[in-house]
């Protein structure tokens, strides 16, 4: 199953990917090191950011489909 990206996901996303630019560009070894570890925690956040983000899309849509409309009509 694929996980579509959540707007959050995307934002996480690309921060990570602007760091990964950062860590290529450091000649500094530990720097660029901590920046590829930096990136490697935002991938994981837009992971579970869109994970999560869809579990709440499922969980509006169940309740509004769990409502008793009847009562709006009387």
């Amino acid at each position: 199953m694929t996980l579509q990206m959540s707007r959050r996901g995307k934002q996480y996303m690309e921060t990570a990917q602007s760091l990964l630019r950062a860590a290529r560009s450091m000649t500094d070894e530990v720097v660029a090191t901590r920046l590829q570890l930096l990136a490697d925690d935002y991938q994981r956040r837009a992971e579970k950011a869109s994970s999560a983000d869809a579990a709440e899309s499922v969980t509006r849509s169940a309740a509004r489909a769990e409502y008793d409309w009847s009562t709006e009509l009387a």
